[in-house]
């Protein structure tokens, strides 16, 4: 279950990952020649197993080390980052280049947040197990409403349309963004067993990023049948002599498009890194 032990609880770590992602493309036959990330197989290619990565850090940032991050999201140079743990849960908005905090909503005491994710105007963040979210205006942080759903509450993303919810287990759920009605709803799989655990989610080029809680592994999810396409491999990413007992685990995504690059965060940790994504020797 979810807590704040640095050993069960999954970890909060911001990187920044200029990841070599797949393009929007099943396939990936259609990458652009820019990305630095492998092309993932053809799904006829595939079904003899899930293709491993590594990376390489290209770029480091400082990051708020007291942020137990749960969430993230880049938008317009900044982050749009969530933060967990009852009584410290907030919404912020973080200069990429410093790490300070522009701007942030404190969340009451009731609530643990968990995932964040932005569609226009608006910013949806919701709560571990409260079974509520919040939408704010994504430039004031003004509360507009609140939803509810079912179940645990983890990660949140967005394909630009629906609202793609993780809860921990292997079910990730897409929601309405008006309505907040689930419209479907997959099972994730690797080479055809579950993947439970999946934590904070991004949309980047036609596939699901997860992180999976208590490991160093972020999962490449095909949001069409939920299968498992690619691992990559974040371990060692910071270093034994940044980690403190507070310390937790790898944990948020974030993708700039524009500029074609991916973030990926951690709880407590000191840094962010941007990454080059490639084929695990």
């Amino acid at each position: 279950m979810k807590n704040a032990n640095p050993v069960s609880h999954y970890g909060s770590l911001v990187l920044t990952t200029a990841l070599a992602v797949g393009g929007c493309q099943r396939n990936g036959a259609d990458l652009p020649a820019r990305l630095n990330v492998p092309a993932l197989p053809s799904e006829a290619g595939a079904t003899s197993g899930v293709v491993r990565y590594s990376y390489e850090v290209i770029k480091v940032w400082p990051h708020d080390r007291a942020a137990f991050t749960q969430g993230l999201v880049f938008r317009d140079g900044s982050f749009v980052e969530s933060t967990g743990l009852n009584g410290q849960s907030s919404l912020r908005e973080v200069e990429v280049a410093t790490g300070r905090v522009l701007k942030q909503v404190v969340l009451a005491p009731a609530y643990f947040a968990e995932g964040v994710a932005v569609i226009g105007d608006h910013a949806f963040q919701i709560t571990w197990q409260n079974r509520k979210g919040f939408v704010y205006d994504v430039d004031t942080f003004q509360l507009q409403k609140e939803f509810t759903y079912e179940g645990e509450g983890w990660g949140l993303a967005t394909d630009g349309t629906l609202l793609i919810l993780s809860d921990g287990t292997s079910r990730i759920r897409f929601l309405d963004p008006t309505s907040f009605e689930v419209k479907r709803s997959i099972e994730v799989t690797r080479e055809g067993r579950p993947v439970s655990l999946l934590n904070e989610l991004e949309f980047i080029r036609g596939e699901i990023f997860a992180n999976v809680w208590q490991t160093d592994d972020v999962v490449r999810i095909d949001p069409s049948t939920g299968r498992v396409r690619g691992i990559i491999d974040f371990s060692g990413l910071l270093s034994p002599q940044e980690r403190r007992p507070d310390t937790n685990v790898l944990n948020g995504i974030a993708y700039d498009a524009k500029n074609d690059r991916l973030f990926v965060t951690g709880k407590r940790w000191p840094r962010v890194f941007e990454v080059r994504v490639k084929l695990k020797q």
